[in-house]
């Protein structure tokens, strides 16, 4: 069983919160615009990271982390990117992998929006963790915390990590 920390638009804020939450966690995954690569260094001298540039990312960034990660966590078909939309409203190019390689957890960022959705369509779950940073239209800053083990995807919590107005 693998345990995943979930996090997105960071936007150069590090709330060390993430440790007291991602404790447990094996791996932490970031879906963009994460603001400077210092806010990547710190996930990654935590727990090993796996991360995608959002378009607020600057070159730092962007020459570490690609646009899109596409991999297996344990027998899961997982696809990582920052704008990637919803079920029935994926960004133009997502959709059109949609519809040829769909992966069976589809998780983007962006939004700000805290979102968790079965896509019937695709067969696929679809997640955003909403936004971790201080900076954006999110009025309390958030993760998501599960397991993938073999297959399933399960053990799903959402966690509220404080006010985005106060920055605690």
């Amino acid at each position: 069983m693998t345990r995943i920390g979930l996090i997105s638009d960071t936007h150069c804020h590090f709330d060390s919160n993430v440790y007291k939450h991602f404790e447990h966690c094996d791996e932490i995954w970031h879906a963009g615009d994460i603001g400077t690569i210092e806010v990547a260094d710190k996930l990654a001298e935590f727990k090993p990271l796996k991360a995608v540039y959002g378009n607020i990312d600057g070159q730092d960034v962007r020459k570490v982390w690609p646009k899109n990660q596409r991999f297996f966590c344990e027998k899961v078909d997982v696809w990582i990117t920052h704008i990637g939309g919803y079920p029935g409203k994926y960004w133009p190019e997502i959709r059109q992998v949609m519809k040829i390689n769909p992966p069976k957890l589809f998780i983007c960022g962006h939004s700000h929006i805290l979102k968790v959705m079965y896509d019937e369509k695709y067969g696929l779950l679809h997640m955003n963790p909403g936004a971790a940073g201080i900076t954006g239209v999110h009025k309390v800053k958030t993760l998501l915390r599960f397991s993938i083990d073999g297959k399933e995807i399960k053990d799903l919590q959402v966690i509220e990590i404080g006010l985005r107005s106060t920055g605690i």
